[in-house]
């Protein structure tokens, strides 16, 4: 299972990319984080959402028994579920907040516009709309899984 999951999200990563980073996955600009801080500052005065370099990376979480795989490269963001949800869209700034809008191939609002509560070097924290809510999903280093990540119980 968790290799599936993690080749899931380095197919993701890839195709977002367009296979512009020749050298292949190791080291590439998805593994970086900014020097400075990159959390959210909740009504902190302008400047304090979090940049797009920040939000960049892949990043999993589990949500209702079901292994969720975030990837965001610049401006365009893409979404896989266990069971079939595929999602595309864009992640930038609005209004001093960063956003995310996705559209999902099999019709599904759940995450089709998600307001960045947070990001850090390990987690970043999605509120979405459409009914799911808030979702925390953990930075994915090298094309691995994070440790502690409950995956024995998903299903294909």
């Amino acid at each position: 299972m968790r290799v599936g999951a993690a080749a899931a999200g380095v197919a993701c990563a890839f195709a977002l990319s367009a296979c512009s980073n020749s050298g292949g996955g190791s080291g590439d600009g998805a593994s970086s984080a900014p020097s400075g801080s990159s959390t959210a500052g909740t009504g902190s005065g302008s400047g304090s959402a979090p940049t797009a370099s920040a939000l960049a990376g892949s990043w999993l979480a589990t949500t209702d028994g079901k292994a969720v795989a975030l990837v965001i490269t610049g401006t365009k963001a893409g979404l896989f579920a266990t069971g079939g949800t595929v999602c595309s869209g864009t992640a930038g700034e609005e209004a001093g907040m960063q956003m995310l809008h996705l559209k999902c191939t099999d019709g599904s609002q759940k995450r089709s516009t998600g307001m960045v509560e947070s990001v850090n070097k390990t987690t970043l924290k999605v509120t979405w709309e459409g009914g799911l809510g808030k979702e925390t999903y953990t930075r994915s280093e090298g094309g691995t899984l994070p440790s502690g990540l409950p995956t024995a119980s998903l299903g294909s």
